[in-house]
């Protein structure tokens, strides 16, 4: 019971310290640039699309690698292309 219950304490401190979790959300702030979807979460994963401002897409979850969130994401017009972005782009819709 008590693993359990410190189990479930960490995994609602992670879901919350990662800001977005869950729900609709858009890219915000790339400007002329394009958010890179990308096939994992980091650099050093493939581009899989650049997606401009105000793309709407389904939030899913977050992770952090190397100091950096990333949060895997599908689009809102196109569910079945899923992938990773930089959290630092994304904003509640």
């Amino acid at each position: 019971m008590f693993r359990s219950a410190i189990s479930m304490t960490f995994a609602l401190v992670f879901v919350a310290s990662c800001g977005l979790s869950g729900g609709r959300t858009v890219v915000q702030g790339t400007g002329d640039e394009l958010l890179k979807l990308r096939a994992g979460p980091g650099l050093g994963f493939n581009i899989i699309v650049g997606l401009p401002d105000g793309t709407p897409l389904n939030l899913h979850e977050c992770v952090t690698e190397v100091g950096q969130r990333w949060c895997r994401v599908s689009l809102s017009d196109a569910p079945q292309t899923t992938g990773y972005v930089s959290a630092d782009y994304l904003s509640r819709s």
